[in-house]
């Protein structure tokens, strides 16, 4: 296993908000910092295909663009919060300290979203005792990460804090995305060169997740992302699922917030510098 340190990014300033075509064309995207080749979430070795993802802001929102390599895009669930992750996907988790945001997306633009709230911290006259996070209204089920329900780890799963409710209704204020093909979407007739994301989570949205934090950030301030990807291989008449990201976890286990991508907000506007 190669280490599992991850590197920190940079989220640059845009003066310019970007289209939200999905096509991440804008001279500001062109621009901006990306991340190193994703790697496997388990391991840390480089993925088989070229993943790559960048961070902006601004006074707005928090954007997040991907690039995805994908000789045959493949989508098939369109309802919206269908479980997107048995597909091919994009991903993006935030942290929150006692809460954090799923988001995933399909090369459809199907969207999946949950918010999580660690069980030790809703407790009554805490900031999630109120009706957004109330348990009996909501559709709310408690969750103990990917591998909670095998043998020992059944009921409280292996994480060490143990349990989170999961708000499976919850939906991001605002939240605008877009998605870009390059090729042909479920045509393997024709090799494609993959598709692209374009993200928008205004600042607005994120109360709950600030967890002390300025909103907008400020010069410095430090956020924790999860950025990933999932992907089907055809191995013969196999086929398996990889799991790949920016900062590895050690498992194939996308609720370890405590190996999210530290991502550092900056006022250098992009471009510049």
């Amino acid at each position: 296993m190669t280490d599992l340190q991850g590197p920190v990014l940079s989220a640059l300033r845009t003066l310019t908000p970007p289209s939200l075509s999905g096509c991440l064309d804008d001279p500001v995207w062109q621009a901006a910092q990306k991340s190193p080749r994703f790697v496997d979430m388990a391991t840390g070795r480089p993925a088989l295909l070229d993943t790559r993802c960048a961070v902006l802001w601004d006074d707005c929102c928090l954007y997040i663009g991907f690039w995805v390599d994908e000789p045959y895009p493949t989508a098939r669930q369109t309802e919206r919060d269908s479980l997107i992750f048995r597909e091919n996907d994009i991903e993006v988790f935030i942290d929150g300290g006692d809460c954090y945001y799923e988001f995933e997306v399909n090369a459809l633009n199907t969207v999946y979203e949950v918010f999580f709230v660690w069980k030790d911290a809703y407790t009554k006259g805490s900031r999630f005792d109120k009706a957004e996070f109330d348990l009996l209204s909501r559709d709310a089920v408690t969750f103990g990460g990917n591998f909670d329900r095998t043998e020992e780890h059944f009921w409280r799963g292996t994480h060490p804090r143990g349990l989170r409710w999961a708000f499976l209704d919850w939906d991001f204020p605002g939240l605008r995305t877009a998605v870009h093909v390059d090729g042909r979407l479920n045509d393997r007739s024709v090799s494609s060169h993959g598709w692209t994301v374009e993200l928008a989570f205004p600042w607005a949205g994120m109360s709950e997740l600030a967890h002390g934090r300025s909103i907008p950030p400020q010069d410095g301030d430090v956020w924790k992302l999860f950025l990933g990807r999932f992907q089907k291989i055809e191995l013969g008449d196999n086929e398996v699922q990889a799991a790949w990201c920016v900062t590895p976890h050690g498992v194939y286990d996308t609720h370890k917030t405590e190996h999210f991508t530290p991502v550092r907000f900056s006022t250098q506007t992009v471009g510049t510098g």
